[in-house]
């Protein structure tokens, strides 16, 4: 089922976090109407309001124990002495996640890019594809997609209506081939059209995860066989409204093959965007792109800071 035509105007972060950051500041709002002193009990709140509004337990303690010092050290005693701390040390985290972080996609010095898609069932990878389809052809680029997804009825006939309204060719199979034949005639194709970047879209569930992470583990050696330098991107797709549950399968994708980097799908639809800070906490991967709404335009790149300011500026300003 393709998705509404997009709308003119794009999403922008602040738009699209929206309920994320209601979500933030009641919560903090709420923590802090409970303020007395800092004592034990604040900072056990403190990780109680963190874990909730999901940036993990490992990541709220971390935070929770950094915070100790930093409000000690700036000898912050008031409410709002010690909001302030709080939040600032809050940005300050999430900026410096992405101080060494790589979150540019790479691209071959010569022939065609190859990048693989990867991630369970339903959570946008198909559109996701058709989206950075779309854009990379609008920046002058020749994409081809190959319908790798050949288990589950109807992928690739979503990608064969994204390739038509992209204008963009896709390389498919009959249903039920094996997938990594799909594979090899995308790639032969962008090497003898002389494509810039072959997009595959891969299986989310195959009987079981083992014999995911070994269709996976094929695709990619038929990849590197043809173009000894692909893929250059392994984009794991999550579904940032899952919370927790995209956590959990960034393991198992993370564990199993060799994730480059993280795209974060439906966060305008969702209050769970701090889940962005375990995800590269934890996960050590880049977070590259993220989804703020319908529109083809809606996917973009993501910048840390400009998400920090995005996340916790109201309350900065407050």
């Amino acid at each position: 089922e393709p998705e509404p035509e997009p709308a003119p105007i794009e999403t922008t972060l602040d738009e699209g976090l929206t309920k994320t950051k209601r979500t933030w500041s009641d919560r903090w709002n709420a923590f802090m109407a409970n303020f007395r002193s800092v004592d034990e009990e604040f900072f056990e709140d403190l990780e109680e309001t963190l874990i909730g509004a999901d940036v993990g337990a490992q990541t709220a303690f971390d935070l929770t124990e950094q915070l100790r010092d930093e409000v000690k050290l700036q000898n912050a005693k008031s409410k709002a002495e010690v909001s302030q701390v709080v939040v600032e040390t809050l940005v300050a985290h999430y900026q410096a996640q992405g101080v060494n972080e790589d979150a540019t996609m790479h691209f071959a010095s010569d022939g065609p890019t190859v990048i693989l898609f990867v991630g369970v069932n339903g959570v946008g990878k198909t559109t996701t594809i058709g989206k950075l389809a779309a854009r990379y052809k609008a920046e002058g680029k020749k994409v081809l997609l190959a319908a790798a997804d050949t288990f589950r009825a109807g992928a690739t006939q979503q990608l064969q209506e994204w390739g038509k309204r992209d204008g963009v060719e896709v390389i498919a199979g009959e249903p039920n081939v094996d997938p990594a034949s799909v594979v090899y005639d995308g790639v032969r194709a962008a090497i003898d059209q002389q494509a810039d970047i072959l997009f595959v879209d891969t299986a989310g569930r195959l009987q079981n995860n083992v014999n995911l992470m070994q269709e996976l583990a094929k695709m990619k050696r038929i990849i590197s066989r043809e173009l000894p330098a692909e893929p250059q991107e392994v984009l794991l797709v999550l579904d940032s409204t899952t919370g927790q549950n995209a956590i959990q399968q960034a393991r198992l994708f993370k564990d199993s093959t060799d994730v480059s980097g993280i795209v974060l799908t439906k966060l305008d639809g969702t209050a769970k965007g701090g889940i962005i800070l375990p995800i590269r906490n934890e996960l050590h991967l880049p977070v590259k792109w993220i989804g703020l709404g319908e529109g083809v335009s809606d996917l973009q790149p993501f910048d840390a800071d400009e998400f920090a300011k995005s996340l916790f500026g109201d309350l900065l300003e407050g």
